[in-house]
């Protein structure tokens, strides 16, 4: 039987079973089997001969990774225009071109493109849309998450017209050496039901201390802690050309949330504005001692970079031949200030690296 089958079987076996006293610890066990087989779906076991996001693989480039998620019909009306469409009259983000047509499922492979602000070039990956059940491995949907989980910002791109159904339907989730000890009453998980859920994962040795009243559902995320990743996100509605004023207010001022149209060109520089927000990049300008900056050319480092971070980037021995360093920017307390490899710089700061 197959992890998919098992999982359906869970399913089945949880709805038919009523939820009281009695069945807690059974509908606990059966939880964490879920959790662990949905795990599996997504990060095939070493050795199976599969790999997570198996044949989506594209190589890491640029200064930063951001991937577009959507429904299949999105890859039609939104991503292959707002990202990757090189002949767009309307908005160009990367120069690579991604095949349009009037059908779904139009995108059948991660695409990579490029965008280039400011001086950093950003990777792009047009993803293929996603199916409900996707994160039970439907619709090659473990390796659309796959390829996800490598970016540092993910794009939710919704059509407004379907906003809140699209939104709701993404967002749904996806004994022996054992010591229980709890500071406060617990009201929906006990010491036996701990134990079975960690036996379930083969964790036979644990301290397990627990300080707030945590759910089931809770206890189980923290063991799965290692397997998830938290990613920034943004969700970009699209279509605001067809909806009311009060409607397109409605969405802009929800969190993380983003509304364009992309046939009438509205809003999208406020989008790029918003994934260089989000990304956390800073751009750092060099000069040579008695020379102006060069502004033509910026480093690109992470947000909560320092002076050696920076070093790094231009190259692994300067920071070991370093000797002080100026900077001119937000960061100098007066301008310029003498600073050492700790100093945290700013975005379009100007440093000044002195080596021995």
């Amino acid at each position: 039987m197959g992890i998919t089958e098992k999982i359906k079987e869970i399913e089945i076996e949880m709805a038919r079973t009523q939820k009281n006293k009695a069945t807690e610890y059974h509908l606990g066990l059966l939880k964490a089997k879920l959790a662990r087989y949905r795990a599996q779906l997504l990060e095939p076991a070493a050795g199976s001969g599969k790999s997570p996001g198996e044949g989506f693989y594209v190589r890491m480039s640029g200064d930063a990774r951001v991937a577009f998620i959507g429904f299949p019909e999105i890859d039609i009306i939104v991503k292959s225009t707002l990202s990757f469409s090189a002949d767009s009259e309307i908005f160009q983000l990367t120069k690579t071109k991604s095949e349009v047509a009037s059908y779904e499922f139009t995108t059948l492979t991660a695409i990579p493109g490029v965008i280039e602000y400011d001086g950093a070039e950003i990777q792009a990956l047009d993803l293929p849309g996603i199916i409900q059940g996707a994160s039970e491995g439907k619709g090659r949907g473990r390796q659309v998450i796959a390829a996800a989980k490598t970016a540092d910002l993910i794009l939710i791109v919704l059509d407004c017209a379907k906003s809140r159904d699209q939104r709701r339907l993404l967002e749904i989730k996806t004994g022996g050496g054992i010591t229980f000890n709890a500071t406060c009453k617990l009201t929906h998980i006990d010491e036996r039901t701990v134990q079975g859920i960690l036996r379930e994962y083969q964790i036979h040795n644990a301290n397990v201390l627990i300080r707030e009243d945590v759910t089931l559902d809770d206890f189980v995320d923290v063991i799965l802690e290692s397997h998830r990743k938290y990613i920034k996100c943004l969700y970009v509605y699209n279509k605001i050309d067809c909806i009311s004023l009060e409607e397109v207010d409605r969405l802009a001022r929800e969190p993380n949330t983003v509304v364009i149209s992309c046939e009438w060109s509205l809003n999208l520089d406020y989008l790029l504005d918003r994934i260089w927000d989000e990304l956390g990049l800073l751009r750092i300008y060099t000069k040579k001692r008695g020379q102006y900056p060069d502004f033509k050319e910026a480093l690109i480092v992470r947000d909560n970079s320092t002076v050696e971070d920076v070093c790094h980037a231009i190259h692994r021995n300067i920071a070991e031949n370093f000797k002080t360093c100026y900077v001119w920017g937000r960061s100098a307390k007066h301008q310029p200030q003498r600073v050492g490899l700790n100093f945290p710089v700013a975005d379009e700061d100007v440093i000044s690296i002195i080596t021995k």
